[in-house]
């Protein structure tokens, strides 16, 4: 368990800023907590490969605001949410979707409290739009280059990578992908688009 512990503690540090001080403040009254805590959520679950961070972050944060924990565990993953690749966008439509499923009660009470970190974090509110919703307004009316690209490969898949980073897969008739457009958004424009043709 004290391996897990260090690990946890490591990977702590390395997504928030003064991490380990963090978490020391958080566990003081209870450090035997902290041990099974952060062993757990970042030794055990951080690690485990089936899952990317930023996955893994967004399925912790719907249930955080399932939970109706709007608390330290909202603030601590909004951290390591934005550190694993999270856009701001993407947290919010985190709440949004887990409404549907947990209730508006716990979903509004989330809004109001991410209303607060945002703020806190120097974040805009409400925040520019989400990278893959950016890119897939972009498709809709590509640069001449990509268009041509479209027309030979028209299926997409369009995946977000991080906060600013956006993969389009382009499919013609073969399963495997004729083209791949590596996308950059910045303030809510693409503003990079770079064709890689895997044959």
């Amino acid at each position: 368990m004290d391996d897990l512990h260090e690990r946890g503690r490591e990977n702590f540090a390395e997504l928030v800023e003064d991490g380990a001080k963090r978490l020391d403040a958080l566990f003081a009254a209870v450090p035997a907590l902290g041990e099974l805590a952060v062993g757990t959520v970042y030794g055990h679950l951080h690690e485990r490969p089936a899952l990317d961070g930023r996955t893994r972050e967004a399925a912790t944060l719907a249930a955080i605001v399932a939970a109706g924990m709007v608390g330290p565990p909202l603030s601590v993953h909004l951290r390591t949410g934005l550190a694993s690749g999270l856009s701001p966008a993407e947290v919010c439509e985190v709440v949004v979707q887990t409404a549907a499923f947990a209730g508006f009660p716990r979903a509004v009470s989330a809004a109001d409290q991410l209303n607060r970190l945002f703020e806190g974090h120097g974040l805009p509110i409400p925040p520019p739009p989400a990278p893959r919703e950016v890119v897939l307004g972009y498709l809709a009316e590509p640069t001449a280059d990509v268009a041509e690209v479209l027309a030979e490969f028209p299926r997409t898949e369009v995946q977000a990578t991080g906060p600013d980073r956006v993969l389009v897969s382009c499919f013609g008739d073969d399963p495997v992908p004729g083209a791949v457009l590596n996308c950059i958004v910045t303030d809510a424009e693409v503003t990079s688009v770079t064709v890689f043709r895997p044959r």
